[in-house]
């Protein structure tokens, strides 16, 4: 049934050695910020948790997270910078300098969308895009800026910017993104549906608009699909706890904290894989009953212990 891809168990930790031998380690005498540094840019005036908890897990991994909301007025500024001390909080005057300064960009947790058909075909300046009341069209404006104007960045678009985003914009980078969609958003941005159909028409499907917008796609699902248009990775592991919201915050950001230093594909399955077994293990103590922050928190000790015993 898997002979297109190679099958990654949780289970089966023995699976994921090969890959963790890949990754680059902090160095003893490295310096602050050597070992990543990554910007976060989400949130809405609706939902502020999802980007946070991007935000959150990447501070495990990375020397330096900055983080930029959607959102910014003088109370909202002050609340962020308040509820995550994990990083920096940015205001919208110093965006551009940690667009250019750091190593990996994610844009899109808990941003607000709305139909691309109410969009107008044009290109704004940055500070009109700023004035910009709509939030569904500040999504749409503020991602093809930056994909337009820094096009040699690393990126990873999940939530909001996948869903207002147009998948031509993908053929403008020079360093492969990583796309982290569940099934709705990849219909979104490819105008193909995925429901009903079975593995191995999703391997096809996902491996194909990975190779024909040279991306990776990570499609977040009960096994997990991975490809960067030449390879195909099925992730399966989890349980049902993780269909809580954030989880999918939780792995943009994982994903984000990995590729600041290493390569995207396997940034991508190395995320997946750990967010799933980090629910493996939550699960003997609490059942379905854990929440995002419990994730959060367990991840490092499972990657820890797996380095460990390889």
């Amino acid at each position: 049934m898997y002979n297109m891809a190679m099958h990654i168990l949780t289970q089966e930790e023995k699976n994921i050695f090969p890959f963790f031998k890949k990754i680059i380690l902090p160095k003893k005498d490295s310096h602050k910020g050597e070992n990543g540094k990554v910007l976060i840019i989400g949130g809405s005036s609706l939902f502020h948790a999802a980007s946070l908890w991007a935000a959150e897990v990447a501070s495990y991994f990375v020397d330096i997270v900055h983080y930029y909301s959607t959102i910014e007025n003088e109370r909202v500024f002050i609340n962020l910078k308040s509820k995550f001390q994990n990083g920096i909080v940015i205001a919208k005057k110093d965006l551009l300098n940690y667009v250019k300064e750091d190593d990996a960009i994610l844009i899109g947790p808990g941003m607000m969308r709305e139909p691309k058909a109410k969009i107008k075909e044009s290109k704004l300046s940055l500070d009109e895009i700023f004035s910009l009341k709509d939030e569904g069209k500040y999504t749409y404006y503020l991602t093809q800026f930056l994909i337009e104007k820094y096009h040699s960045k690393k990126f990873i678009f999940d939530a909001g910017a996948l869903q207002m985003m147009k998948k031509e914009w993908l053929l403008k980078l020079e360093k492969k993104p990583i796309l982290t969609p569940h099934l709705k958003e990849f219909e979104e941005l490819f105008n193909i549906s995925l429901v009903n159909k079975t593995i191995k028409e999703r391997e096809k499907i996902v491996k194909m608009m990975a190779y024909k917008y040279n991306c990776i796609i990570l499609l977040k699902g009960v096994i997990d699909i991975i490809s960067d248009g030449k390879k195909i990775y099925l992730v399966e592991g989890g349980n049902a706890g993780l269909t809580k919201g954030g989880t999918g915050d939780v792995l943009a950001g994982l994903t984000l904290s990995f590729y600041a230093k290493n390569d995207p594909l396997l940034s991508a399955i190395l995320a997946s894989f750990l967010l799933k077994k980090s629910a493996d293990e939550l699960f003997k103590d609490f059942g379905y009953w854990y929440n995002i922050n419990k994730i959060i928190e367990h991840i490092p000790k499972v990657l820890n212990k797996l380095f460990l015993i390889q």
